[in-house]
């Protein structure tokens, strides 16, 4: 095993063993997921089949609701840590806007009654382009569809990706109000929350341009958010790759692995240092 492995599978079994000193407290997980079934594989591209296990598992275990009854529950104030406690609540969400979601994750979504966050990056729909490079595309029709299912809730991933650690203040103000606009245009709806592309936390300007538009704004994060002492413009989201076990994704949905979490975090802020989206 490389150098490399044996870091991840001490961090691995350390986030276990401070999970069982520390069980995560009582709050609301919201999940990150970027594809289903899409025609190449990658990291973070889940079987379908792996992930109708997961909603699956969610809608008879857990206490799925939609982004914006969380965050109205995020609003009240703080829950006693002490006692027994029901189902997590867990908000399913989903990053880009690929054709998949649409044409893969949704019917699995709407088979268990789940509802579903989209942070759409409103460039590539806008234009017809292919998001990965995979040949498939989303549509604002196909959206519209997704839409009147009553399940789907369209918030914003800004237009072109931009990372908003880098990008220059006038420029992310245009970008959101161009995304926010699109929305608005061609569905009708109003984008009321905001996940940050590659989960990087923005420049301070940034940040404000984007608590100005948006009731909620995500980051990553390994955390149960917590009603009452939460940031609702700094939500915790942790992903769900497509290396995720059952066990794992449960353990994520209960709020777990919170220390794996916050090493992922610091590599992956590392590691997207140079990239341009």
């Amino acid at each position: 095993m490389s150098a490399r492995g044996i870091a991840a599978r001490v961090v691995k079994v350390a986030s276990a063993a401070f999970d069982r000193v520390a069980p995560p407290p009582p709050g609301i997980v919201v999940l990150g997921y970027h594809q289903v079934g899409a025609p190449q594989p990658g990291p973070v591209n889940i079987d379908p089949a792996a992930f109708a296990d997961q909603v699956a598992w969610l809608a008879e275990a857990a206490a799925p609701l939609s982004l914006d009854a969380a965050a109205d529950l995020l609003d009240e104030p703080p829950t006693p840590d002490a006692g027994p406690r029901g189902p997590r609540p867990v908000v399913v969400t989903f990053d880009d806007g690929t054709a998949d979601f649409v044409d893969v994750a949704l019917p699995i979504l709407e088979r268990h009654g789940v509802p579903v966050t989209l942070y759409l990056a409103t460039r590539w729909v806008e234009e017809g382009r292919s998001f990965w490079d995979d040949g498939t595309v989303l549509t604002w029709g196909a959206l519209a569809e997704a839409v009147a299912t009553g399940l789907v809730t369209v918030g914003c991933h800004t237009h072109g990706h931009l990372l908003l650690d880098r990008t220059p203040g006038a420029e992310v103000a245009a970008d959101l109000d161009r995304a926010v606009g699109l929305v608005a245009d061609r569905l009708g709806v109003r984008a009321e929350h905001f996940a940050y592309p590659k989960a990087l936390a923005p420049s301070a300007a940034a940040a404000a341009a984007v608590a100005t538009r948006f009731r909620t704004a995500a980051l990553a994060g390994p955390r149960p958010n917590r009603p009452g002492l939460t940031d609702l413009q700094r939500l915790a989201r942790p992903p769900v790759p497509a290396a995720d076990t059952p066990a794992r994704v449960r353990r994520k949905a209960d709020g777990g692995l919170r220390l794996e979490g916050t090493v992922r975090a610091t590599v992956d802020r590392r590691r997207h240092a140079g990239a341009s989206r």
